[in-house]
């Protein structure tokens, strides 16, 4: 049965990194829903972040290429269950808009942060998964959304082992 997993990679800075794993998905006919490449606790690492959705045998098959073909150090597997995870959303809105109630009530409901407050317009951010992020955007489309972006998913491990080289 399909289901969405997260793969980490540990990975030291490798140039065609993203084109190699772009390889190994389409070969499989396999789409990326998530994909951030960032430092992590290790240092002169990067630990890449790729969401995908389909069953176990073939992400655990994909995890096992990636960590032959790509030379990684390690690629870990992991269903939404064994991670905490979260996205964050910038949101622009006119800020004539943030004066309404139904905004103000709005934004303490998704537990938003100002980011800049200017004369047209006022940016801020949320954080959450990502259904709580699209959510979000789709709630304030009445309320004059001028831009929205979201992150791709950062995650860590809910088990106490860390990954050392």
């Amino acid at each position: 049965m399909k289901q969405e997993y997260t793969l980490t990679a540990y990975t030291e800075d490798q140039m065609g990194l993203l084109n190699k794993i772009t390889v190994i998905l389409s070969r499989r006919k396999i789409s990326l829903e998530s994909l951030n490449i960032s430092t992590c606790e290790i240092d002169k690492m990067y630990r890449c972040t790729l969401v995908i959705n389909d069953t176990f045998e073939v992400v655990r098959n994909i995890a096992l290429q990636i960590e032959k073909i790509i030379e990684v150090f390690k690629c870990y597997c992991s269903t939404n269950d064994e991670i905490v995870w979260k996205q964050m959303g910038l949101f622009k809105v006119k800020t004539s808009s943030i004066m309404k109630e139904e905004m103000n009530f709005l934004l303490r409901k998704y537990n938003t942060q100002f980011i800049t407050i200017e004369k047209d317009f006022t940016v801020f951010e949320a954080t959450g998964h990502e259904d709580e992020i699209n959510n979000l955007a789709a709630e304030l489309k009445e309320f004059e959304l001028i831009e929205f972006i979201k992150s791709a998913r950062i995650a860590v491990t809910l088990n106490s082992g860390t990954f050392e080289i």
